[in-house]
């Protein structure tokens, strides 16, 4: 870990990132990319030092609220988090000036904030956002050594949902020849309709590889699935998409299955959705309030 100070929090669609890099060890993370720029190890965490001032700036200048996300870069739950809290107080900074939030996670940790969560959508809107990619757990230990299982975070959307808070699913990546299979699909899918996910996310059945994330992956497949990257450098060369070999059968599955079930499943209408601010109440004077 390591501290910086930066000169903006915000971006121009008010997503931030309090946090450079990632402690899960997702084996395909595309934020390794060198076009991040991100000129220190993956693992060595940078802690925008004045995130918190530099929000609690930006919120106070807003006009009129608006939803805050963050998790985009950098899952606000990885276990640092834990230790500084940055994630909470900026839950604490968003609800006291009104704004709504969204937030993308592999972590159970976030039930940790259940009580800012549900405060921000009693008054507002608060959507939680969960990546699954493989309801098999030795295989997710494999892919994603640094985070809590499928059916860990299964458990926390559950909770969520009890609690009212919406919440929806990133279905990503697809890795070829790994997790592309129809089972996989209906059981990730029928996990989420039975805890009252309200929309998932799919960009197709697939991952993304650019220079950066390309090699570490491919050092993880060989460490992983012997073989596997040769077989994946034969049919891919360097392409960016890595297009499953039965994306169609089950990008036709998932579409049925989360209508079946009645889960938005249009990509443009759950961002929509989710990116919509909603004022639930007139915002009241409480502890959170700035005097």
């Amino acid at each position: 870990m390591h501290k910086v100070q930066v000169k903006g929090i915000l971006s121009a669609k008010n997503g931030m990132n309090l946090y450079r890099g990632c402690q899960h060890g997702c084996i395909y993370c595309d934020s390794r990319s060198s076009c991040y720029q991100m000129h220190h190890d993956f693992e060595d965490i940078e802690v925008k030092e004045n995130a918190l001032e530099l929000l609690e700036d930006a919120l106070r200048r807003k006009r009129k609220p608006c939803m805050i996300g963050t998790g985009s870069m950098s899952d606000p739950y990885m276990p640092l988090e834990e230790e500084l809290g940055y994630t909470r107080r900026a839950l604490e900074l968003i609800l006291q000036y009104g704004c709504g939030a969204t937030l993308i996670t592999k972590s159970d940790r976030v039930l940790r904030d259940l009580d800012l969560l549900k405060a921000i959508n009693d008054r507002t809107k608060c959507v939680v956002q969960m990546t699954l990619t493989t309801w098999d757990r030795d295989l997710c230990r494999k892919l994603e050594p640094g985070v809590c299982d499928t059916q860990a975070r299964i458990e926390a959307l559950r909770q969520l949902q009890a609690a009212g808070i919406p919440t929806a699913v990133w279905l990503c990546p697809i890795l070829p020849w790994i997790n592309d299979t129809p089972e996989n699909i209906r059981a990730i899918v029928e996990a989420c309709a039975g805890v009252g996910v309200r929309g998932m996310i799919c960009f197709g059945m697939g991952l993304t590889l650019r220079q950066g994330s390309r090699e570490y992956f491919y050092r993880q497949l060989d460490r992983l699935f012997p073989g596997m990257k040769e077989k994946y450098i034969r049919r891919y060369g360097d392409a960016y998409m890595l297009d499953s070999p039965r994306s169609r059968e089950l990008m036709a599955l998932f579409h049925s299955l989360c209508a079946e079930h009645g889960i938005l499943h249009n990509n443009d209408a759950v961002f929509a959705w989710m990116s919509a601010f909603e004022e639930k109440r007139p915002a009241q004077l409480s502890l959170f309030d700035p005097m």
